[in-house]
């Protein structure tokens, strides 16, 4: 069965197509009806006119609305076929002409629908980015979602096998690996952390730390102290040991009270010159060049890609075959937070609703004439005998109108006609 056939047994099955067809048959043989009670009604007022000669009236009225009704009725089904079957020209005008009608629907529909000013005009007025952010903030909105996302994860990570991550790993991330630059990003970094005095929360914990140590280890530094210098008794070991944390405890508990403390000073000025030296020094570059391939050749040697695979693959599944699955949630949560923090800007909806107006705008503009040309070749493919019958079933009740208006418009003039010439010849 070809597409043309399948697509008219549907159409026959559908039942608004069939009340369609009822409906076009109902009218047409009204018409036909009404065609037929003309010519009776001729057929007699000539066999009885001798008799009775007011049938003229009637029989001007039947030959007129004879006329009409057969010219009618030659006009519409020419639009669809060849009447009775012959080939008069200029008849079938719809499958004759189905390959220009289709490429005239495609520009009409071109040139008058698919513009750019149009689609922006009429999707400017609707806040879609609001819409669709407060469809997004309902939970369970979002979990439709989740649901959809976290369904196709199994048939994902299934279909995946260790070449796959590898290749993955080979074609985009070693390759991004081997062009960045790891001590120029550790001196990004380093910045950073010391813009705005970030660092020193991390001083003052690193000071507390150095303090706690030496509280609690002060016995191993005297001991330690004590190899060293075998040659002092140990109480005085002792008195040094104990003076020196002291000192460095004081030490310390200055430069957490004094933010402008020397030691600060010069800690701050390591750190800027190590930042320096990290973004520009050709020593610390290559440095970083040999650490960064060390990485790399540790990563494709160590088989990580089945490892990684391995693991993904196991926590994901079993996250999802769980009742309560994290990741589900996580997805979820996400749309959900977006939704709502959408939802509450105005100013994100708006430039949303700008970047979604310009992105309709560019499509419209890059893809209207494959849009027009679909809709050609669409119209072209369709079996000629099947277009007629579609559009005379779409626009045939309407046309036997036109035959049912004719047969009495015609009978009217031709009345009218015969008074005119009754009124002269008296």
């Amino acid at each position: 069965m070809t597409g043309t056939d399948r697509n008219s047994g549907h159409a026959q099955a559908d039942p608004v197509w069939d009340e369609k067809l009822v409906r076009l048959k109902r009218m047409r043989t009204t018409a036909t009806c009404l065609l037929a009670a003309m010519i009776v009604l001729l057929l007699t007022c000539v066999a009885w006119q001798a008799a009775y000669p007011w049938l003229a009236w009637p029989r001007a009225f039947a030959e007129a609305g004879t006329v009409g009704a057969i010219a009618d009725w030659y006009a519409v089904v020419a639009l669809f076929r060849h009447p009775c079957g012959i080939p008069v020209p200029h008849t079938a005008i719809i499958p004759k002409n189905q390959q220009r009608i289709a490429e005239s629907l495609g520009s009409f529909v071109e040139e008058n629908f698919l513009t750019p000013e149009i689609i922006v005009e009429r999707l400017s007025g609707f806040n879609a980015a609001q819409a669709l952010a407060g469809w997004l903030a309902v939970r369970e909105n979002s979990a439709v979602i989740a649901d959809v996302v976290a369904g196709s994860l199994p048939r994902l990570l299934d279909g995946m096998d260790e070449t796959d991550v590898e290749h993955l790993f080979g074609r985009l991330v070693i390759p991004r690996l081997r062009t960045l630059e790891v001590s120029r990003m550790a001196g990004q970094v380093l910045d950073i952390l010391t813009e705005g005095n970030r660092h020193q929360p991390l001083l003052d914990r690193g000071l507390s730390a150095v303090e706690r140590w030496l509280s609690t280890h002060v016995d191993l530094i005297k001991a330690k102290f004590g190899e060293a210098s075998k040659f002092t008794p140990a109480p005085l070991d002792a008195y040094i040991v104990n003076k020196f944390v002291e000192g460095i405890i004081a030490l310390i508990h200055e430069v957490v009270a004094n933010p402008e403390h020397a030691l600060r000073r010069q800690f701050d000025g390591a750190v800027q010159d190590l930042s320096s030296n990290l973004r520009t020094s050709a020593v610390y570059r290559r440095f970083g060049r040999l650490l960064l391939r060390d990485c790399i050749r540790h990563l494709e040697e160590g088989g990580y890609y089945r490892v990684l695979l391995y693991h993904v693959r196991a926590h994901v599944l079993a996250d999802l075959g769980s009742g309560h699955s994290a990741v589900r949630d996580m997805i979820a949560g996400t749309f959900v937070s977006i939704g709502k923090g959408v939802a509450s800007e105005p100013s994100i909806q708006h430039k949303l609703n700008a970047w979604w107006l310009d992105i309709a705008g560019l499509l419209v503009l890059r893809h209207r004439h494959q849009l027009s040309a679909l809709i050609t070749d669409v119209v072209k493919g369709w079996d000629t005998k099947e277009v007629s019958r579609k559009l005379e079933a779409e626009i045939g009740r309407d046309l036997q109108f036109i035959r049912i208006n004719g047969t009495f418009v015609g009978g009217t003039v031709g009345v009218l006609i015969h008074a005119c010439v009754f009124l002269v010849l008296r």
